[in-house]
């Protein structure tokens, strides 16, 4: 199985020519904190993973509620009975099967795989600027209305789950490119899409590592061209 490393970050990339999709995995001083977790396929070859660096899974951190991104996470947890899962307290809600929307959001649909009932019981929940280890959090809403990305600060790779996808081209969340509509097709709201990816932007990461596709170097200029191209996409649509 395929690691790209940066100093302490290990991202795992599945399927690249098919339906690409990815997790994390981040060395800490008490373990190891997987970012995401794709599907329950992708359990033995993460659990492997894991295995290889000789560190314990301390934790599972998930940037949002989508089945591409939860689905391994029973079955780690019975392999790591000890590691806490994290998610934001908003798509804690969707975890749960509830696409509600509560008052104040954007009210566009929920959409995308978000399980009818609970598969797992997180340990904690999120909150914006939260420090896990070297991680911040940063609240990404959007792509789901919890959504969360994370910058390891002492590489300054910011992992951003679906905020960003970069198969068949960089794009925000909730522009649809034909050469890969399926972010697109599952994200809540796209201009609040557009402006967690202008916080992102603003942050000056070093580097993009995004859930669907290859990670970015020096990445900023691209996030600003995918925000720009995002923001005429939905002008075109607001004028239809």
């Amino acid at each position: 199985m395929k690691m790209i490393q940066w100093g302490p970050v290990s991202h795992l990339p599945f399927l690249p020519r098919l339906f690409p999709m990815g997790c994390t995995l981040v060395k800490e001083d008490d373990g190891l904190t997987l970012i995401d977790a794709c599907m329950p396929p992708m359990a033995k070859a993460i659990a492997k993973a894991i295995s290889r660096t000789g560190l314990p899974l301390a934790r599972i951190v998930l940037t949002h509620a989508h089945g591409d991104h939860i689905g391994a996470v029973p079955a780690l947890k019975k392999l790591y009975p000890d590691a806490a899962i994290g998610i934001s307290r908003r798509d804690a809600l969707l975890l749960k099967g509830d696409r509600g929307l509560l008052p104040g959001e954007p009210q566009s649909p929920v959409r995308g795989d978000v399980p009818k009932q609970a598969p797992f019981a997180p340990d904690f929940l999120i909150e914006d600027g939260d420090r896990i280890g070297s991680l911040v959090a940063i609240a990404a809403s959007g792509h789901t209305p919890g959504h969360m990305a994370f910058m390891e600060t002492r590489t300054n790779t910011i992992i951003v789950g679906d905020a960003f996808s970069t198969k068949g081209g960089i794009a925000v969340s909730g522009h649809m490119k034909l050469s890969f509509p399926f972010p697109a097709l599952a994200t809540w709201h796209g201009p609040t899409a557009i402006e967690s990816a202008r916080k992102l932007a603003a942050l000056q990461p070093a580097r993009l590592v995004v859930g669907h596709g290859s990670h970015v170097e020096h990445p900023v200029t691209a996030m600003n061209d995918a925000i720009a191209a995002a923001e005429r996409y939905w002008q075109k649509k607001a004028a239809l």
